[in-house]
């Protein structure tokens, strides 16, 4: 599986293209609000050759939901989250009055994903974590076979995910942590939804909150 980052919205929010060998690529948290954002986001897709099978939601707080709408509608494709994180999806036209942002409204085509279910498309094969704490249901996704992990905002580089907002809670966030990303091997690398990736060896050996 390749991983390709990019870096949108005022939240400096990591939006992912995972594809490989077919083609065929699922966009991850698409941050992409600006046009220039959105432009260089179906570039790549284009000049890559690549095809979008499927937009996937780690969890729904704003900053990982700005491009939503915009990738759904241009590429015709289903909306892969937690249906708990529906609540947190609708309360995020609040949070857009208070920085300024229009959001546009939740895609329809949605399929709905829990622990143990597995997400596939090309050769890859994506297993489904539930890691909530940061939000109420929060999702990792984890690619075995290269050993890479699509964390969200439940694990960074030295840090956690905050659990200050609605549906966050402290305990649960480290639970999840623990009994689920800590159990994949050491040299699984981790992209998490902001900053640079690192890997579940260094987490666990360095991470402040972790140790």
């Amino acid at each position: 599986m390749q991983v390709a980052q990019f870096t949108f919205n005022e939240f400096s929010e990591n939006t992912y293209v995972l594809f490989d060998e077919t083609k065929q690529c699922a966009i991850v948290d698409p941050g992409c609000y600006k046009a220039s954002e959105q432009e260089e986001l179906t570039r790549f897709i284009k000049d890559h050759g690549l095809t979008p099978t499927m937009l996937i939601n780690t969890h729904c707080h704003i900053d990982h939901i700005l491009g939503n709408a915009f990738v759904a509608n241009k590429y015709n494709i289903p909306l892969y989250m937690h249906q708990q994180e529906l609540e947190t999806y609708e309360g995020t036209s609040r949070w857009a009055q208070l920085f300024g942002m229009v959001i546009e409204e939740i895609p329809s085509n949605r399929i709905y994903l829990n622990e143990g279910d597995e997400v596939a498309f090309g050769n890859i094969k994506l297993q489904v974590l539930f890691t909530p704490g940061h939000s109420v249901a929060s999702l990792s996704f984890y690619e075995a076979n290269t050993q890479q992990l699509i964390s969200g905002d439940v694990l960074f580089y030295q840090s956690i995910g905050r659990t200050d907002l609605p549906g966050g809670n402290f305990d649960t966030l480290i639970q999840s942590i623990k009994t689920k990303l800590f159990t994949l091997p050491n040299e699984t690398v981790v992209y998490s939804g902001h900053g640079p990736k690192t890997t579940i060896g260094t987490e666990k050996s360095t991470n402040p909150f972790l140790m």
